[in-house]
């Protein structure tokens, strides 16, 4: 079974988590959640617990079994690392190597070779800020795939690219990763 890391960031659009989640774990995946802090004020971690069936991580200090590092056992068991939504600060956090809660610290401990892969979802505004595209060229640039955001009618009502992409596409995008890893 394929174990993908799935890390939820603080976008509106985290609410489509718990589909891709639900949907991952119908197509035979193990997918054990990681969410930040802003994200929990979006969905709850038990949504995202109890589509899983695995328990959801939030807290780089807890340490349920004191002979494990948690941050640092996820980062070896995972076949797949997906941030979806991706914000744009979570991406300037990776980015830039900023480890200050357990979805970055985790990211930071990943072996090289772990596929990535990022969906972005923030206003068009941020997206297309020169900033922010310098952050997805520096990830791109250490082995990071895009799974590009849609254009859309956004949250703030705003109109642009910004929007998450589809939930079929990221999971499309994950088997793509995943069996190029295969071959």
């Amino acid at each position: 079974m394929k174990k993908i890391l799935l890390g939820v960031s603080g976008s509106i659009s985290a609410y489509k988590s718990a589909d891709l989640t639900n949907q991952l774990v119908k197509l035979g995946y193990q997918v054990d959640v990681i969410m930040t802090n802003s994200s929990t004020k979006f969905i709850t971690p038990l949504t995202l617990q109890s589509l899983s069936k695995r328990p959801v991580h939030t807290d780089v200090m807890q340490e349920s079994d004191p002979r494990i590092i948690n941050h640092i056992e996820l980062a070896k068991q995972a076949d797949l690392f997906l941030v979806a939504p991706a914000t744009a600060n979570i991406i300037g956090k990776l980015a830039n190597g900023l480890a200050d809660d357990l979805l970055t610290t985790v990211a930071m401990a990943l072996p090289f070779e772990t596929p990535k892969l990022i969906a972005p979802a923030m206003n068009t505004n941020m997206y297309s800020h020169p900033i922010h595209q310098r952050n997805l060229e520096t990830l791109k640039s250490i082995g990071y795939h895009e799974i590009e955001p849609r254009e859309s009618l956004l949250a703030c009502g705003d109109f642009g690219k910004g929007a998450l992409a589809d939930i079929q596409t990221i999971i499309e995008q994950t088997h793509l990763i995943l069996n190029q890893r295969n071959a």
